[in-house]
């Protein structure tokens, strides 16, 4: 059975991605149309509108996932649970982001890996951006426990450091961004290495790495990577993309005060946006609020003006709903804390999308919709950047800055 008709028995049949709805309006996978838009598309009046007021030399997509099945050199490691049907809700996951890719391994044929498909896949939609615009790959490390021990078990997946700076140092429209477990022995001389070798910042997620960023624990990492002036991206906010062996309550806002306050520049991963966590600030009984309110509380002290950032992957997903949106677009004070991120390759995913639900909600006229959706079909990322540029939420439109995302990471070093 192909990729496609996979995928459409298993969405009919009511599987899911963990905690989404589905608007299978669009089609239910990727259909991984010829490299390079048509020139009637390519030409069009809208995607010059799209980079108006942008410099496309500060627009780095700094949330890029590097995924494959480490069917090559490159050291990639994916859980076997992610690829046996005895784990229906991994399984699904994992044939859908590789559906998303155009990396499907019963469709890359046998002169190509999964792996080079891949990044191939990505080198051929970066040429539909400017070329000075760059997509930032992103490292993913190994869950490890308290003392510093790997454990695969617990571990989703592992993108080692080495592959990711390899891929970036290929192509000119690639950075990257490296993973590291703080709780690591040697986690002090791999970021050293990391930073020397051009990673622009430490990628983690907490509940699926076993992380507890306000742990002291972290410290010892917190003051190599503000001596190294590299941002932590950080996964906050509920996590239903892979497994959180962790705990959800490790992904709660609040604990990265602790970096915050160590003097490291941290992002804010998808704003914060899914979810409630305990408001710690209150003790450790104190009552749930959401998580995109958090950020915004971080957001305003003082202390971290110019240090603290949130991350716009992920927040046009089905599962957040309008209010998400109305909060993060209306708060035009808090522009300035944004860049953009793609979450690539979610917006590849057909069914978490839906483009004609903005049109419902007024957010975006339905002739730049069909656009859009058109656009999609050929290259998910353009299409991602397109939808957040030109969003009126409520008559509120995303300040050009946060599409400067390079201005949170260039002075890594």
């Amino acid at each position: 059975m192909n990729r496609r008709h996979f995928l459409g028995l298993m969405t009919l049949a009511g599987a899911s991605l963990a905690g989404c709805r589905f608007y299978p309006s669009e089609g239910l996978s990727n259909p991984c149309l010829a490299a390079g838009l048509p020139p009637a598309l390519r030409n069009h009046d809208l995607i010059r509108q799209c980079w108006e007021g942008i410099d496309a030399g500060q627009f780095w997509d700094c949330h890029v996932h590097l995924a494959g099945l480490g069917d090559s050199d490159s050291g990639i490691w994916v859980n076997p649970e992610m690829r046996s049907l005895l784990h229906p809700v991994q399984y699904i996951q994992f044939r859908y982001y590789l559906d998303a890719a155009c990396a499907d391994e019963e469709e890359v044929g046998a002169h190509s890996s999964v792996d080079e498909a891949y990044v191939t896949r990505l080198q051929l939609l970066h040429r539909d951006f400017p070329p000075e615009a760059r997509f930032m790959l992103l490292a993913f490390d190994y869950y490890h426990d308290e003392a510093g021990r790997r454990d695969a078990q617990l571990s989703a997946f592992h993108v080692p450091n080495a592959y990711a700076q390899r891929v970036a140092a290929d192509f000119a429209g690639f950075e990257w961004i490296a993973s590291i477990h703080p709780y690591r022995e040697d986690s002090v001389e791999t970021l050293a290495w990391c930073v020397q070798h051009g990673a622009r910042a430490v990628k983690w997620l907490p509940g699926a790495m076993g992380i507890d960023p306000a742990s002291p624990l972290c410290d010892r990492f917190y003051e190599a990577m503000a001596r190294h002036g590299i941002p932590l991206l950080s996964h906050a906010g509920k996590e239903y993309a892979i497994s959180v062996e962790g705990g959800q309550g490790l992904n709660n806002p609040l604990l990265l005060r602790r970096p915050l306050e160590r003097g490291v520049r941290v992002i804010l991963a998808h704003c914060a946006s899914l979810g409630e966590y305990t408001d710690i600030d209150k003790g450790p009984e104190g009552p749930p609020v959401d998580s995109l309110s958090l950020f915004y509380r971080l957001a305003a002290e003082r202390e971290f003006r110019g240090r603290i950032h949130g991350d716009l992957s992920a927040v046009t997903l089905v599962n957040r709903e309008r209010t998400i949106l109305e909060r993060i677009y209306g708060r035009e004070a808090f522009h300035e804390m944004l860049i953009n991120g793609s979450d690539y390759p979610l917006p590849g995913i057909m069914p978490l999308i839906s483009t004609q639900g903005f049109v419902a909600w007024g957010f975006l006229p339905q002739a730049e919709a069909n656009v859009l959706v058109e656009i999609r079909r050929y290259n998910p990322l353009l299409y991602d950047f397109m939808l957040k540029r030109r969003l009126g939420v409520n008559g509120a439109y995303l300040d050009p800055v946060a599409f400067h995302s390079r201005r949170v990471f260039s002075d890594a070093g």
